[in-house]
């Protein structure tokens, strides 16, 4: 805090110092100042930003494409593929796709997608419920933080245990 001063005596003190002076705040009465080095600041700065993008998480949007004549099974395994990227942070959105005479009947499209919304509605919540758009139909998925914790504790496998290789070498030799 050096207090106010003219610009040209800011100016010198700055250079007398090896540092810069930086206009912080234009728009105050009077102008505010900062003498620094500039060049340090922009350093920290860009240290800042990248460890901030580091820790920003990119959700992605997978896509499942089904049909109004898809058989169960089939829509069990395109499910559980949905499952899978919901529990990795991705959202999903699952197209359905008409064509020809199926256009008279997008009831069974929609009953197909909201089969296909209680499936997943364990671990996800519904962003755009079923809706029609032309020759499609889709619904938007995301995954539920708190449901999705809850399902991998319940769901949790065990990992097996490892045995040692000094014990199954043991066996080999009394076999022999």
């Amino acid at each position: 805090m050096v207090g106010v001063m003219s610009a040209r005596e800011a100016l010198a003190i700055a250079e007398s110092r090896g540092l810069d002076l930086l206009e912080i705040a234009p728009t105050a009465t009077p102008p505010t100042c900062k003498i620094m080095d500039y060049g340090k600041y922009k350093y920290e700065n860009k240290k800042k930003d990248k460890e901030a993008k580091k820790k920003q998480t990119v959700i992605t949007v997978k896509e499942i494409q089904v049909r109004p004549r898809t058989d169960a099974h089939d829509i069990e395994v395109k499910v559980r593929h949905a499952r899978r990227f919901l529990l990795e942070g991705d959202k999903v959105k699952v197209n359905l796709r008409f064509m020809g005479r199926e256009l008279a009947h997008q009831e069974y499209g929609i009953a197909t997608l909201r089969r296909v919304e209680k499936m997943l509605i364990d671990i996800a919540i519904v962003e755009t419920s079923p809706r029609v758009e032309g020759k499609q139909a889709f619904l938007l998925l995301a995954p539920d933080p708190v449901k999705v914790k809850e399902y991998l504790k319940t769901n949790a496998k065990p990992e097996a245990p490892l045995e040692p290789l000094e014990e199954e070498a043991d066996e080999d030799d009394d076999k022999e």
